[in-house]
């Protein structure tokens, strides 16, 4: 388990992330973070909830027209 404290940056106050956590996450200086709320707390993760989502409507379009795109494969 890893502690954060917050401190204040400027007028804001905000996180700052280890290196090690930077490294598990795949972050860098610039990305950006999404935060869900969990039975838990929350969850802080690189990865958009909502890409999920449209991932999924994508999949259910192509098993639907599959004849259609195996005929424009050809």
């Amino acid at each position: 388990m890893t502690t954060l404290k917050l401190t204040q940056i400027g007028n804001s106050v905000g996180l700052i992330l280890p290196k090690e956590l930077l490294a598990r996450l795949k972050l860098e200086k610039g990305d950006t973070v999404f935060v869900t709320e969990a039975a838990n707390g929350v969850n802080l993760s690189p990865y958009d909830p909502s890409l999920d989502e449209e991932l999924a409507l994508g999949h259910e379009f192509m098993h639907e027209y599959r004849d259609t795109f195996h005929q424009l494969a050809k």
